[in-house]
């Protein structure tokens, strides 16, 4: 999913000079307890508001991009292990610590981009160069979008809504991640679940088992259990997980996020947000989303068609009595899939044993893109936590480092994303560090969970490659409906001969895919593509409608799922989970598909070969190194060395191509 990109567009940072002239692969990442990790950040903060008073002390133009850089690396080595602990840290109390501390930095980002003495300096300074350039333009409008040119009285209510907006995130966030809801099964109702979940999970003390609301508990049971009436209680928890109080909170974001938009003359907040996006308007992200539904609604029709008939059969009753409800399509799915296919997606998990999948992982850009991997045993916050050292092949020289937290676990925020550690920055002679966070199954994975892995290692070799002489232009100015088209095309490795041909090498003793089997299971993941692509459609579509007329969010949630071959489930609260636009993805969750137009255009200089080392050495250098110092639509381009093209994708999920 999603990297946590800190301030984009906004506040940046530095590191002071002592640390500059540190090891390189010292890391930042510290083994906080909560008074210690509040003592930091309060002296942190006090750092960083010194900073800044210097810099608007200054008269003209100056140094400022040097400033600013100086500033944002500040920033990134007293907030960015915060903001990663408030996610994940096992302990309740550093947690709160860390949601507190990062909250402060946000509010005082808000402050530094309205700060007029700063704003003049940046809009004095005449660059040098077209990346300079590029690096003055987005962090203008970061200081206009926080509302420095705005009147008095309307800057400082901007500057309110952005802090009560920070502040309604973490709660939300918050009553996700520690949501206590578990449920519990008989023995009778886990039967269809395959022995190694069972044995992985205990029954308690009066036989039964009691289950979470995390994917590795929650994906196998509904794909797998075969009584109907648990695999609707498990569907109607999870489909409420975070709680009706985030329904107010959720109704309060985008409110407030329509007042923000009108004290920019903006009708909408859709339209405030698109003014910053790659798509340029919320009637280019309206028709593209058409586009989808029209694509792909018949073929989706048909494929809950398919699932009607397999329940009937299933079940052995008339078919025109015979209703798909949303917790039968995981089920019936992959019924079909292992008839038809012969895929069976929790046998998978002997093929790709959680460690040697990280493994594969790593071989696989080691021989794309010339890089070399080391673990290393460094302090880590949970024992199931790795971290390893990157360096570039030829050369031997190291490059940056990252962590990998890969397991589900109490307090841990659900899914999945990378979050940047240390933006690099040859002027400070910085190299970058990140965290990976997923919430995969240790028993091995699926071809779905695969792909997540490779999904979020995609972000991050995106963070630890870039090569910029400015901090900011590593990812954070990196416009919303392009980042996800790097992670979303390396997915393709977890489904071509060529790529996992390589499994072999890490893991001699595993079973092995043959041709043929890749191609079976190409065929099991684009079976049912469809409906996923129509889900993705109505996200967008609720996020959009929320963004363009604010009202009660289960109000609009029941209205548009009332329009899908599944309908509405009475009771369901969907809206209370879904995190993305609870976030940095308001009037942005589209750009999942529209990257994702970006990702498949992005694989046709692979052509038959996905392991070709000479394109990948040209998508390392001309995306992956790139960082934001251009146009995403230009490194498109460049790389392709052609305009881009929508047909690989529509190609793609009508199964057409």
């Amino acid at each position: 999913m999603n990297p946590t990109i800190r301030f984009a567009a906004a506040l940046a940072v530095a590191v002071p000079a002592c640390a500059l002239a540190a090891l390189p692969n010292v890391t930042l990442v510290k083994m906080y307890d909560a008074p210690t990790l509040t003592r930091d950040c309060e002296a942190g903060l006090a750092a960083v508001r010194r900073t800044v008073d210097a810099m608007a002390a200054k008269k003209g133009a100056g140094d400022i991009l040097g400033d600013w850089n100086r500033l944002y690396i500040q920033q990134e080595d007293i907030q960015n292990v915060p903001a990663l602990y408030a996610t994940l840290h096992p302990d309740k109390d550093v947690r709160a610590a860390a949601e507190d501390c990062d909250q402060k930095f946000t509010a005082l980002a808000t402050e530094i981009n309205q700060n007029e003495n700063i704003f003049a300096r940046l809009k004095a300074f005449v660059p040098a160069n077209p990346r300079q350039a590029k690096l003055q333009k987005d962090l203008m409008k970061g200081f206009e979008d926080s509302g420095v040119s705005l009147p008095p009285g309307k800057r400082a209510r901007a500057k309110e809504i952005l802090g009560r907006l920070d502040d309604l995130r973490t709660e939300f966030e918050r009553n996700v991640r520690d949501d206590p809801t578990r449920v519990t099964m008989t023995p009778a109702e886990m039967e269809g679940m395959p022995d190694a979940y069972l044995k992985s999970r205990k029954p308690d003390a009066a036989g039964n088992y009691v289950l979470g609301l995390d994917q590795p508990s929650y994906g196998p049971f509904m794909a797998n259990a075969k009584s109907e009436a648990a695999r609707e209680r498990y569907f109607r928890a999870r489909s409420s997980q975070g709680g009706a109080q985030n329904l107010a909170l959720l109704e309060e974001m985008f409110k407030l996020r329509q007042e923000l938009a009108a004290l920019y003359g903006v009708p909408t907040y859709a339209d405030f947000i698109q003014r910053r996006r790659m798509a340029g308007s919320a009637a280019t992200v309206n028709k593209f989303l058409a586009e989808i539904r029209a694509a792909v609604e018949p073929i989706a029709k048909q494929e809950i068609e398919e699932l009607r008939a397999e329940k009937s059969k299933d079940l052995g009753a008339a078919l025109a009595a015979t209703k798909v409800n949303h917790w039968d399509t995981a089920y019936y799915s992959e019924r079909i899939r292992r008839a038809r296919f012969n895929v069976d997606q929790e046998k998978l998990r002997a093929y790709f044993p959680s460690d040697k999948s990280v493994d594969y992982v790593l071989l696989v850009a080691e021989k794309l893109y010339a890089l070399k991997f080391k673990q290393t045993q460094v302090p880590v916050w949970h024992p199931t936590v790795r971290h390893f050292e990157m360096y570039d092949g030829p050369s031997g020289k190291y490059m940056g480092d990252f962590y990998m937290d890969l397991f589900p676990r109490e307090g841990k925020r659900p899914g999945a994303f990378a979050a940047p550690l240390r933006s690099p920055s040859t002027l400070a002679k910085r190299v970058p560090s990140a965290a990976m966070v997923a919430n995969l199954d240790p028993r091995g994975l699926n071809q779905r969970e695969l792909e997540t892995l490779l999904h979020e290692f995609g972000h991050e070799l995106n963070m630890v490659l870039s090569r910029v002489a400015y901090a900011p232009q590593a990812l954070s100015t990196v416009k919303w409906d392009f980042v996800e088209a790097p992670s979303q095309m390396f997915e393709e490795w977890a489904r071509r001969e060529e790529a996992l041909s390589l499994f072999k090498q890490v893991c001699p003793q595993c079973p092995a895919l043959s041709p043929a089997e890749v191609r079976k299971l190409e065929e099991a993941r684009r079976y049912g593509q469809a409906s996923a692509v129509a889900r993705q459609w109505l996200l967008g579509a609720f996020d959009m409608e929320l963004s363009t007329n604010p009202r009660p969010p289960l109000e609009v949630w029941k209205a548009l799922e009332s329009t899908t071959p599944l309908g509405y489930v009475e009771g369901t609260t969907f809206p209370t989970a879904f995190r993305h636009i609870a976030a940095n993805y308001a009037a942005g969750y589209y750009s999942y598909m529209w990257a994702l137009v970006i990702a498949r255009d992005l694989l046709t200089p692979y052509g038959d070969n996905l392991m070709d080392p000479k394109v990948g050495a040209r998508y390392r250098a001309a995306i992956l190194g790139a960082g934001t110092q251009d146009e995403e639509s230009a490194m498109v381009r460049r790389f392709l060395g052609r305009e881009p093209s929508s047909k690989p994708f529509f190609a793609d999920i009508t199964g057409k191509g």
